[in-house]
């Protein structure tokens, strides 16, 4: 195992099984030619059937348009940005990306420093609103330890925040997140945040 990477679990969907994976500190253009080469041919069958079978794009995965290329080169160099990947069976499946310039903003933590999530996907092959049988789940619940570990290398205590996309909001509530409501600056998305206790419980789980 490289210096960049942890041992993680993710559960096997098609056997019920849980399965190593790694976790990488960082995101290289191995990871990056992973998404260009091996998720979008799946993204783009999976948002073709979509389309026959007439589901509106209200419906389709609210991540589809991303890039991570420019994602990630738009804050390549910059200190405060740190990007994570989960590897298993060869293969990229899933990528985030945090920043540590943001502050609490709930009463309790108010103007205190968190790592702010900026993006977090995964696979094509493990979303359910694009295949029939996702293959790897897990990616969100170890993305977001990362991410909880990362605060509290950093002294922030384990305080995390993020503004959701609507489809993944059930997931953040059920995570132990706080939601603050719609964020008009933020294009209306609902921001949570996690506090040092929640973080804590989250991580006992």
């Amino acid at each position: 195992m490289s210096d960049r990477a942890s041992q993680v679990p993710l559960l096997d969907r098609l056997t019920g099984e849980i399965v190593e994976a790694s976790l990488l500190d960082g995101i290289s253009e191995k990871e990056l030619q992973d998404v260009e080469g091996n998720w979008m041919p799946v993204l783009l069958e999976g948002l073709q059937r979509l389309v026959a079978a007439g589901k509106p794009r209200r419906e389709w995965p609210q991540t589809s348009h991303w890039n991570w290329r420019d994602k990630v080169d738009h804050v390549r160099g910059i200190l405060a940005y740190r990007g994570f990947a989960i590897a298993c069976e060869d293969q990229t499946q899933g990528l985030m990306l945090v920043r540590m310039t943001d502050v609490g903003r709930l009463p309790t933590q108010r103007g205190k420093p968190l790592v702010y999530i900026d993006y977090l996907e995964s696979a094509p092959w493990n979303q359910g609103g694009l295949v029939e049988r996702p293959r790897f789940g897990g990616i969100g619940t170890v993305m977001l330890a990362a991410a909880i570990r990362l605060s509290l290398d950093e002294g922030f205590f384990g305080r995390i925040g993020l503004h959701s996309l609507p489809q993944s909001e059930e997931f953040y509530k059920t995570s132990g997140m706080a939601n603050l409501g719609p964020d008009p600056s933020k294009q209306g998305l609902c921001y949570f945040e996690m506090t040092p206790n929640k973080a804590s419980a989250f991580l006992a789980k």
